[in-house]
């Protein structure tokens, strides 16, 4: 017997195990892949550490969590500071001075707040309708028009006057010339990659890969005192109240001959023509010099069943939805349910680590 099962190998489940270790606690982590980490698995190839799953920059303003990580792995310096390519035009990303200058020529914050108010003055409706509308009263044509218009509707699969307002409720303006990213005080990304760090919280627990525990989940679940599960909640309960909504990702990775394809870690395509929201090149992510390059597209998707689910849409029917599953979630004695999938929650890692960190500081005492 075991006292923890644990599914899933993700930044959840193997805290989870870690701390159940520090405890002398028995665990057994089941994966359905093939390698550990979930979708912060990362894999060398050609030297450079590929985010097989899209990028992951860990970035916090909570000193715990930061600190947390650290024993795991060194994190180098990296700044998230993204680039949207327009028909050609490059502009910085998220929306500041340098974007501003580069839309309008606009220098002075004064000057690029009042091309801001014109424009959008211009498209003012007291109840944004749609996506489109709302993004219109905020920010005006330009900016809507060259970086946000065809990024969306690529990323949610629907055109932005389909899209409820919700969905933007405000954008990120910012009035200085400053390219990065997060706002939060730590940033970085695990020299030598997330896998290697996965591999030290998982130490002392026992790992079985490509075991889908729904498959086996009687058989599994007599392993163990309880269970920790970071799947999908819905799949844990056999869809009963129907399918909670997912966008899913696919992606195309290729290994070039040669040592810089793009200047940057990411680069958003913006207009709609192109069928990928970005291009990843991962050397970039630690300043990588080798003679090759590893870039890959990303493709948003319609999630169907057997697809991987990256990203829970949390709109008002599919919470409701949700709850229904909350409900018989917190009934369980036996089962632990924490993650993403688990939860229905869109979370950055920092949030996973803060959440796992609570919910084993609550089971462990």
């Amino acid at each position: 017997m075991y006292d923890y099962l644990i599914v899933g190998s993700g930044l959840f489940g193997s805290i989870f195990a870690y701390e159940a270790g520090k405890k002398g606690k028995q665990c057994l982590v089941v994966e359905k892949r093939d390698h550990i980490g979930g979708n912060i698995y990362t894999k060398e190839v050609e030297g450079i550490q590929v985010h097989q799953y899209g990028a992951h920059i860990f970035h916090t303003s909570n000193r715990e969590v930061w600190e947390y990580v650290q024993q795991f792995a060194e994190f180098n310096r990296y700044t998230n500071s993204p680039v949207a390519n327009y028909k050609g035009e490059i502009y910085n990303l998220p929306f500041n001075m340098n974007t501003f200058n580069k839309l309008w020529g606009v220098v002075t914050p004064a000057e690029a707040k009042a091309k801001i108010e014109e424009q959008a003055a211009a498209y003012r409706t007291e109840h944004p309708a749609n996506l489109e509308e709302q993004a219109l009263n905020l920010v005006g044509k330009d900016i809507y028009e060259k970086l946000i218009k065809g990024y969306t509707e690529k990323q949610w699969g629907h055109r932005a006057t389909e899209l409820p307002p919700e969905i933007i409720k405000r954008l990120p303006v910012r009035y200085i010339y400053d390219n990065n990213y997060f706002n939060d005080i730590y940033q970085g990304i695990p020299i030598g990659g997330y896998t290697a760090m996965i591999e030290k919280m998982l130490a002392k627990a026992e790992v079985r890969l490509g075991v889908d525990y729904l498959e086996h989940k009687d058989e599994l679940d007599a392993l163990a005192e309880k269970i920790v599960y970071t799947g999908p909640i819905d799949a844990y309960y056999g869809y009963q109240f129907g399918e909670l909504e997912y966008r899913s990702v696919s992606f195309e990775t290729e290994v070039l001959d040669q040592p810089n394809y793009q200047g940057n870690a990411v680069v958003n395509y913006t207009e709609y023509e192109v069928p990928y929201t970005r291009i990843i090149e991962h050397k970039h992510f630690e300043f990588g010099t080798q003679d090759k390059t590893v870039i890959s597209r990303e493709y948003p998707a319609a999630w169907k069943k057997g697809d991987e689910p990256y990203y829970p849409v949390n709109n008002e029917k599919n919470n409701m939805l949700y709850h229904s599953y909350e409900k018989l979630a917190k009934e369980e004695k036996k089962v632990i349910f924490g993650g993403r999938l688990g939860t229905y929650k869109y979370m950055d890692m920092h949030h996973v680590v803060a959440e796992a960190l609570r919910v084993t500081k609550e089971e462990l005492i």
